[in-house]
């Protein structure tokens, strides 16, 4: 395994940035605006065909596929035929595919850390399957417990030298996400684990939606993390850190307004993709297709509005 330091750290850095930049594949580096989309992790109840096709005529410009257990899209299920086929389906629709979603931990035993390091290198090949020219990032959270954030930070550097080692090798880009229940809760503690594993391979994935939900200042969080960002998730909360229920964009206290201003002024280009929690797509009665059009429409005002000001 190669082992990251820390030396030259501020060198290191900010290669990590430079270089991430060249590793875009095809991503047009001038482009002026951000991209809304919708993330098939809301979708699972729906065939792959009706989803995409569902999104593109709602308007979303890009979705994000899951490489979950369960899902049409789960690498170990879904053929090289059914990958063609899919790309192929994406191009009509002119719907593009930024990011990957995987669920794999930092904090594992050898067994299930193995097979994370599988799920990379064969996430990474499912990516230039499906977009050959801009290949999607692999989007994660990392897993571990708030409280035990001392105790396990060890074993995430660890952990995750080895998943940048395997993203290096394969051309591969893991978008890793702070997360209210996981060890990397904060900020901070996410650009700590950056720092320790300072490669071009490892970037984030924002969501601000676990740390409103912690009274973390929204424009705060954009300024530490939307350098480092290739990839947004929105989604919206209510309550607290100790008693929480996320819910859908418009729904909860997110003033996205503000959120699309603080976008623009800090110059973030990339894709912003609505994440349906579990919390709301396993609840008795949720409509996939009624979800994604009441988000559409929240996001989409906001956007107008803030573009108009």
């Amino acid at each position: 395994m190669t082992i990251f330091r820390i030396d030259r750290r501020t060198f290191l850095t900010a290669a990590a940035v430079a270089v991430s930049a060249n590793w875009a594949m095809g991503e047009d580096v001038e482009k002026s605006s951000f991209s809304l989309g919708f993330s098939l992790y809301g979708m699972k109840m729906l065939p792959l065909e009706k989803a995409l096709r569902t999104c593109a005529e709602i308007g979303y410009q890009h979705v994000e596929l899951s490489l979950n257990p369960g899902y049409e899209t789960e690498p170990s299920v879904f053929s090289p035929q059914a990958r063609s086929q899919a790309a192929s389906l994406l191009n009509e629709l002119k719907l593009d595919v930024p990011s990957l979603m995987v669920l794999i931990s930092l904090v594992a035993d050898d067994k299930s850390h193995a097979a994370a390091l599988e799920l990379i290198a064969e996430g990474s090949r499912f990516a230039k399957d499906i977009m050959p020219t801009r290949p999607p990032v692999l989007e994660t959270v990392l897993g571990g417990s708030p409280g035990k954030w001392d105790e396990q930070k060890g074993m995430m550097v660890e952990r995750l030298g080895d998943w940048a080692e395997v993203a290096e090798k394969t051309k591969a880009i893991i978008a890793i996400k702070a997360h209210i229940g996981s060890a990397v809760n904060s900020p901070e503690r996410l650009l700590w684990l950056l720092e320790q594993v300072p490669s071009p391979a490892i970037q984030i994935a924002y969501d601000y939606s676990h740390f409103q939900l912690q009274g973390i200042d929204m424009e705060e969080s954009m300024k530490l993390l939307l350098p480092r960002s290739r990839f947004i998730h929105v989604k919206d909360s209510q309550g607290d850190a100790k008693k929480f229920q996320f819910v859908l964009p418009g729904k909860g206290n997110t003033d996205y307004v503000k959120y699309f201003d603080l976008l623009r002024k800090f110059q973030y280009k990339g894709p912003v993709c609505v994440e349906v929690s579990g919390q709301v797509f396993n609840q008795p009665g949720y409509d996939p297709i009624s979800a994604a059009k009441s988000c559409y429409t929240s996001l989409s005002t906001a956007m107008r509005q803030s573009a108009s000001k």
